[in-house]
């Protein structure tokens, strides 16, 4: 008894504790195991178009680079502690590099940058600094290393459409202002061929086989002293133009262009990882979009997402992204007054050659979702296109519109009023509860009609749409009182001064002069310059 309590009891409760820890290990194992793989944090395939330091540590580290890159993690969280920053654009890099296939990192890295280091600058060239470098780690570096990753593609859609394309941030005009700058440098204005790129080569073999060895170009490299085309390939992306020296050389004006555009898509390709492809085929699928503005980047990277997806069903919020997006870009897709010396003087107009589109977009995700916050959307959409539509005076578009709600939605009363008393109604809740975009449509479009009146002899009219235009103008920036540094409009001459240069320089000749000359005489113009407003401005 004495040795069975000693010895035998002990080693069998040892032997079944062994037992009991043997299974719990096993299944915690398994759990770690697939919790690994799911997040892809091992790597059992080589990296795909990961540079030579990432094959190198990816290889050279193994199972280490785990514990390093957790010491750059607390590195990384102790600088943004003490409010020391610039380093962590490095450490993210690396963080990225160590540990490729963790896309979780890297999207918490990029969103990290983008939304909270950003905040705590005050200037808007600091904040737009680090919002575009976050933009640059998900769209530079991580999807160059998973580039069949849709939560990369979605978290990189996310940015464009909340963080630049919202108004949450008090830099947001200057965010869009600089985007702006960036791609009209790189589309040598508004916006390239598309379809032209599309056509085409898509690397040096394929441009040779449009220039054979005999051809001028090879010719006119040489006597510029440029001798490859690679070197000619680095010219034009310090600057995004061709070097004179051989556009001097060339002299041939169709195959200038054709060197040029071949040369513009390996740019966009290489530096914003812009396909003309896909920009055509989503351009064909929701009408022509204003790609210098953050909407079109996020359609553009959530339709990636989906593409990318593992899942039969697309996801919701890639779905959601571009259904949103659409909505905000029939709002303010068209990129109106741009200059980039004065982000503030930024203008945007609703865009409506996609209308059509954003309605079909969110029957097509309700009939794949079946969520009903869509059927809501679209509600919301269709008031709001009502609006627009009207105030811009597409009235057949705005009553059909109304017409749709009213089938859709017989128990509503609030569709059963006539469209002018329909919109009317619709003015005074959104210059009462709308955002600075809808505000801003609004007032642009009762600008533009009052313009339109004008020009064509109806004075009365003009000036009814104009002072509607005032009287939101003024009920908003009265209401917005707290807030006008976020969401507060511009001065309303300039508002109105932006339109009045728009009609004149777009409208046809004989209209653009009857303006001009109406503008004269109501002295909202001074004859001497046809464009600085008078000092006594009557509203």
């Amino acid at each position: 008894m004495t040795f069975f309590r000693k010895i035998f009891l002990p080693a069998a409760v040892f032997l079944l504790i062994t037992v009991i820890f043997a299974v719990a290990t096993n299944y915690v194992q398994r759990r770690i195991n697939a919790i690994k793989v799911t997040e892809k944090l091992t790597d059992t395939d080589p990296v795909d178009n990961a540079p030579p330091i990432v094959a190198f540590t990816t290889v050279a580290l193994g199972s280490f680079r785990g514990i390093v890159a957790d010491l750059l993690w607390l590195r990384t969280i102790s600088l943004q502690d003490k409010g020391q920053y610039f380093e962590m654009v490095q450490l993210a890099s690396w963080i990225t590099k160590l540990q490729p296939r963790f896309t979780g990192a890297t999207a918490y890295l990029a969103w990290n940058m983008a939304y909270n280091i950003s905040v705590t600058f005050s200037s808007p060239e600091d904040r737009w600094r680090w919002v575009r470098r976050g933009i640059e780690l998900i769209r530079d570096e991580a999807l160059n290393y998973n580039p069949s990753d849709p939560v990369l593609y979605k978290e990189l859609g996310w940015i464009y459409q909340h963080k630049v394309g919202n108004i949450m941030d008090d830099a947001n005009l200057y965010y869009k202002n600089q985007m702006a700058v960036e791609l009209m440098d790189a589309f040598d204005g508004p916006e390239p061929d598309w379809e032209y790129l599309v056509a085409m080569p898509d690397n040096e073999e394929q441009f040779k086989k449009h220039f054979n060895e005999k051809a001028p170009v090879w010719k006119a490299l040489k006597d510029s002293e440029i001798n490859s085309l690679d070197a000619l390939e680095k010219e034009f992306r310090s600057s995004a133009r061709l070097p004179v020296k051989f556009v001097e050389k060339f002299k041939d004006p169709a195959e200038i262009k054709f060197v040029e555009s071949y040369l513009r898509k390996r740019l966009l390709k290489a530096k914003f990882k812009l396909d003309p492809v896909k920009v055509v085929q989503i351009n064909n699928k929701y009408g022509k979009l204003d790609w210098r503005l953050p909407e079109a980047h996020a359609i553009y990277w959530a339709t990636l997402g989906i593409e990318h997806q593992t899942t039969s069903e697309p996801d919701v919020s890639c779905e959601r992204m571009i259904s949103q997006s659409l909505a905000d870009s029939f709002k303010a897709g068209r990129l109106l007054v741009f200059d980039k010396n004065n982000f503030k003087s930024l203008m945007l107009a609703p865009n409506f050659n996609i209308v059509d589109a954003v309605k079909k977009e969110f029957e097509d995700v309700y009939e794949r979702q079946k969520s009903k916050s869509f059927v809501a959307a679209k509600e919301n959409f269709m008031v709001d296109a009502i609006v627009n539509l009207y105030t811009f005076g597409k009235y057949k578009k705005a009553e059909e519109y109304l017409m749709v709600l009213r089938k859709e939605f017989s128990g509503n009363p609030r569709y059963l009023k006539n469209i002018d008393e329909f919109v009317l109604k619709e003015w005074i809740e959104d210059a009462k509860d709308g955002s600075m975009k809808q505000v801003m449509g609004l007032i642009d479009g009762m600008l533009y009609q009052s313009m339109n009146f004008l020009a064509f002899g109806d004075a009365d009219t003009a000036a009814g749409f104009e002072k509607r235009a005032h009287a939101i103008y003024i009920y908003y920036e009265q209401s917005q009182s707290g807030s006008l540094k976020r969401v507060g409009l511009k001065p309303y001459m300039e508002i109105k001064m932006s339109i009045i240069q728009n009609c004149l320089s777009n409208l046809p000749k004989p209209v653009s002069d009857s303006l001009r000359a109406s503008l004269e005489e109501q002295k909202v113009l001074n004859k001497e310059d046809k464009g600085t407003p008078a000092k006594d401005i009557p509203l």
